[in-house]
């Protein structure tokens, strides 16, 4: 390896460093406050290690990792969303009993995992970042020890991830016995040079789709989702429908792209049928929750099934506004699940979760900041105009429409309709009057942190809703990087 490829690498290797800076802080020092320092630091200087990389990108660091402006942006969008868990986390834990140091460890490993995916381009990195990210993450579900709730969930996603897994080897190791090959170019190669459809590469993509539905959540992959999400910590549940679903979202479209898995029509009929299903689904038993965490899970969904339109649309219009849509969406989408996530978790105890609509009744008039950032969330995940969920609905309607995915199309704007009914049901709880001697002031002081990343996250989405050219101009050199 010379020189090139170990600059490229530094964000990697500056987060694998922070992790045995943490482990050893907590050896030298149990103190919740002082690993939130040195995770945060971690966190930053792998920022600031992405100019280093991009000097020397695009560059196959190893024949695994492949370092260009697709993985490089990626990491940039990873990494602050790890900070903002981080933050959240700080005012989640400080006051909870027990020995809470461990789990910002875990957050970096989970990071570490998922920025090797976004780099991947090879079936070796693809497997071990997404097992250092599904293991790590096994943990900080069930990391309070002491509840059922988090246990119950966190046994769920074990189980469920490792058929997800198992799933995922055997669609590698078809394509590997057919191709031999296990990077993505290679084989896209052996795809190209095919004169007809090979039923053993076809049947390895089809399980290597359906593992990565089960991370995606997608449609009939998505029943581990409301009992995870309701189950696990607030700042953990943020985390999995953030930096888990983009970094293996970003990772599909890689693959699809290098290794020609648009070339096969009938898996492009079943992605369709996956994403309405997810859509409508999602939207529908949304309807039906009481729990607001169970109701962003099947939200989520419906939006990892939005984000399917767009990525099936890829084959009928140029990848560079697919790929466009999708990032700008996981952007989007990033900013308002972890705000929305950020609420609820200002609103939790150590006692109790605030998970039920009822801890939302009067919202308005007991911490008028908090739901006005709540507010400002969910019409941006409705995709209402100056929000950045608006813009990033808008590029995927555009997508659709070039790709003539009129179908699909229907389905974006029946599951549009429907997930504007609940995100208005719980603002319209926010707003219900309530008797003065029931308002309680709020106590920001014990939660400075977590207002200030609900402050950049909303000051965020007004900024890309307003003004998204800032974000498209550094977008596009995105797109040709992964074509």
């Amino acid at each position: 390896m010379n020189s090139n490829q170990l600059a490229a690498l530094a964000p990697i290797i500056t987060q694998s460093v922070a992790v045995l800076a943490v482990m050893l802080g907590i050896a030298i020092r149990r103190s919740f406050v002082f690993t939130c320092c040195i995770t945060a630091f971690g966190i930053i200087a792998s920022l600031l290690a992405l100019g280093f990389a991009w000097t020397e990108s695009p560059v196959h660091a190893t024949l695994l990792i492949r370092v260009d402006a697709c993985a490089l942006f990626f990491m940039a969008l990873l990494l602050p969303a790890g900070l903002a868990v981080l933050g959240f986390c700080f005012d989640y834990f400080k006051d909870r009993e027990g020995e809470n140091e461990e789990l910002l460890l875990l957050l970096l490993t989970a990071l570490l995992g998922a920025s090797v995916l976004v780099a991947s381009s090879h079936f070796a990195a693809f497997f071990l970042g997404l097992e250092t990210l599904s293991i790590s993450l096994f943990v900080l579900i069930g990391y309070p020890l002491k509840q059922t709730r988090p246990l119950e969930a966190a046994i769920k996603y074990l189980i469920l991830s490792g058929v997800s897994s198992a799933f995922l080897l055997m669609g590698m190791a078809l394509i590997y016995a057919q191709s031999g090959e296990l990077t993505f170019s290679g084989i896209g190669h052996f795809i190209a040079n095919q004169p007809a459809m090979n039923v053993m590469v076809l049947s390895g993509v089809i399980l290597i789709v359906a593992g990565l539905g089960f991370k995606l959540s997608l449609v009939p992959f998505h029943l581990w989702t409301p009992d995870v999400y309701q189950g696990a910590p607030a700042p953990i549940t943020a985390f999995i429908a953030t930096v888990s679903k983009g970094a293996v979202f970003v990772l599909l479209l890689r693959y699809f792209v290098s290794a020609q898995g648009y070339a096969y029509t009938p898996l492009m009929t079943v992605f369709s049928f996956i994403a309405v299903l997810s859509i409508l689904i999602g939207n529908l038993l949304a309807l039906l929750q009481n729990n607001v965490k169970r109701l962003l899970a099947y939200s989520s969904i419906a939006h990892m099934g939005y984000l399917l339109v767009a990525f099936i649309a890829a084959r009928s219009i140029t990848h560079t506004l697919a790929i466009e849509s999708v990032t700008f969406y996981l952007v989007a989408y990033f900013i308002t699940t972890i705000g929305a996530f950020g609420v609820v978790s200002v609103l939790s105890t150590s006692q109790t979760e605030a998970g039920d609509i009822s801890f939302y009744r009067g919202l308005f008039w007991r911490r008028p900041w908090l739901a006005a950032c709540f507010t400002l969330m969910l019409l941006s995940l409705a995709g209402i105009p100056l929000t950045a969920g608006f813009i990033g609905k808008f590029y995927i309607f555009t997508s659709a429409a070039d790709g003539r995915l009129w179908g699909l199309l229907l389905a974006i704007i029946a599951g549009s309709g429907l997930g504007l009914y609940y995100y208005l049901r719980i603002i319209v709880v926010m707003s219900i009057n309530i008797e003065a001697t029931e308002i309680q002031p709020g106590k920001p002081n014990q939660n400075r942190i977590s207002m200030a990343m609900l402050a950049v996250l909303t000051m965020l989405l007004f900024w890309f809703g307003i003004y998204p050219d800032l974000l498209i101009n550094v977008i596009q050199p995105v797109s040709h990087a992964m074509e």
